[in-house]
């Protein structure tokens, strides 16, 4: 099953668009070999038909797209909240903990817009994870040692429940990000797209007027489409991306502290 994924927007348009065009001549070429009227038959009913799944299978693709890119807008504003919340109640700790928390933070932060602005490889991303779980470490220490000074619940209780919520929102990141739409369906798409063009083209070849144009702008549309599912589906590496003003606003706001 190929992934998708691997592959530049502009390539999966550009190859998208040739098999669909190519797939549409196919069908233009058949049908010229089989001349006849088109309402004399039930091509125009078959063709309907065929368009219409296409219709359903891309309006279904770009829901499951969608869904995915909000969830994925939603779990940076409740990672960016979590953050601003932990930094908030870190200025309550004692000293030299308040200070040193809020570093971690700051750098935390520093890690997530780093790797969200810009697109980033695989090995970025991994090494991205790892520095941000070495923080999260540190930040559990800073939280022990001011527990074992003082196990209240204000204010130590409050900042390790936020800790925790701050942790655990990496996590909802992370899986939201994974989450795509399967291969398998995309795969799908192309090839209804690609079959109901060649009908099309086929539907185009048997008529007295012969036409490639209609199938050939149909067969553009089409691929604009795919792209632009796909461009939903993975934010920051097209026109499409996922806004990170709520990590930003929060780590100006960390960086505004003063106590």
């Amino acid at each position: 099953m190929p992934d998708f994924y691997d592959y530049s927007l502009l390539t999966l348009f550009l190859a998208g668009l040739a098999a669909i065009l190519c797939a549409s001549e196919i069908g233009r070429r058949i049908g010229v070999l089989r001349p006849g009227r088109r309402g004399g038959d039930n091509i125009s009913v078959l063709e309907s038909g065929i368009i219409g799944v296409l219709a359903l299978l891309i309006g279904f693709t770009f829901a499951m797209a969608l869904s995915r890119f909000e969830a994925r807008r939603d779990a940076v504003l409740n990672e960016a909240n979590a953050i601003g919340t932990t930094a908030l109640r870190a200025r309550l700790l004692p000293e030299p903990h308040r200070t040193e928390t809020l570093r971690l933070l700051q750098e935390y932060v520093k890690i997530r817009l780093d790797i969200a602005q810009r697109p980033v490889s695989q090995t970025e991303l991994t090494a991205a994870i790892d520095r941000s779980n070495v923080l999260q470490e540190a930040l559990w220490q800073q939280a022990k040692a001011v527990a074992a000074k003082d196990s209240g619940m204000v204010p130590t209780g409050l900042f390790i429940q936020t800790l925790n919520e701050m942790i655990d929102g990496q996590g909802k990141r992370l899986a939201a990000l994974r989450n795509r739409v399967p291969a398998v369906v995309l795969l799908a798409l192309f090839g209804v797209a690609a079959f109901a063009n060649a009908f099309a083209g086929y539907a185009s070849g048997r008529e007295e007027r012969r036409s490639r144009l209609p199938v050939y702008i149909t067969g553009l549309l089409i691929s604009a489409v795919i792209v632009l599912i796909l461009d939903l589906d993975r934010p920051g590496a097209g026109f499409i991306d996922v806004s990170q003003q709520p990590m930003i606003d929060t780590a100006a706001s960390i960086a505004g502290f003063t106590d």
